[in-house]
């Protein structure tokens, strides 16, 4: 097993507490025209979304890349507070009145970034990625969300065994405080402030990446939109399973891409909806 039994458990946990959060936000705006202040949900052909979907995450690589070459971090703080706000904004306003919800979204994105501690940190995980699901769900069908997966797995495996610059990224990431994807410390200090030397060192810290949480949400919520909730829930229970075996097989001081088995948990759950 790559992390403890108590460490593991609660990474899945907070996975499923994630997918389940997600998945009532996209219910909430799936009958809504326009988001938070009125934005439009954007505007793709659902068959083809995923082009331009993939290219703006290979760009954003590139950008984030280039900010830790530099090492560029108040950049790099810049972008994340502005993602963060932006992804909770939208979560919390599926549940509360909008102008409400803009206080709470900049108090808990302030704390995340400036006072970072595990629970302020996985706290906000949890409902970041139901707020981007809204955003994309609506221009996604199961062939594009399909496609996407495919290739995000692809792109997983050549980052992590190939090229290695996800474990580089992850490393700058968790370097700066402000990781995206949950983190869970061995020893739960009160602050996360973890050395470069044993940043991401096992025994120390458990990681889970914020891509391996947000696209199984976004394929379940492609589901939801075009069958059931109940079927959504069925696709949320195989990548949950699927994230355990990942865990439970794994070997300890080995970075693993989980896109792979994640799209694999996913596609397992879409044929189960169809019997």
């Amino acid at each position: 097993m790559k992390h403890t039994a108590i460490v593991t458990t609660i990474l899945i946990l907070l996975f499923l507490i994630t997918q389940i959060t997600g998945l009532l936000i996209i219910k909430n705006y799936l009958p809504r025209e326009t988001l938070p202040f009125n934005i439009e949900k954007p505007e793709i052909a659902e068959e083809t979304s995923f082009i331009p979907l993939f290219i703006t995450i290979l760009i954003a690589t590139m950008v984030a890349l280039i900010l830790i070459r530099f090492s560029a971090f108040r950049l790099w703080k810049l972008w994340f507070f502005i993602s963060i706000f932006a992804c909770l904004l939208i979560a919390l306003a599926a549940f509360i009145p909008e102008l409400i919800a803009l206080p709470i979204a900049f108090i808990f994105t302030a704390f995340r970034i400036f006072r970072p501690n595990f629970i302020i940190h996985n706290l906000t995980e949890i409902f970041i990625y139901g707020g981007l699901a809204a955003i994309f769900v609506p221009i996604l069908s199961i062939f594009s969300i399909t496609i996407l997966l495919v290739l995000i797995s692809f792109y997983d495996m050549i980052a992590v065994w190939k090229t290695k610059h996800m474990i580089k990224l992850a490393k700058f990431q968790t370097k700066s405080r402000m990781f995206a994807g949950l983190l869970i410390p061995y020893q739960m200090p009160h602050k996360i402030k973890i050395k470069e030397t044993q940043k991401l060192e096992p025994g120390r810290t458990a990681i889970l990446g914020g891509g391996d949480m947000g696209f199984p949400l976004l394929f379940a919520g492609v589901v939801l939109k075009t069958s059931s909730l109940f079927n959504s829930f069925i696709i949320v229970l195989t990548t949950t399973i699927t994230l355990f075996l990942l865990f439970y097989f794994a070997e300890k001081k080995k970075f693993y891409p989980a896109m792979p088995f994640l799209s694999l948990g996913c596609l397992a759950g879409y044929l189960i909806t169809l019997l």
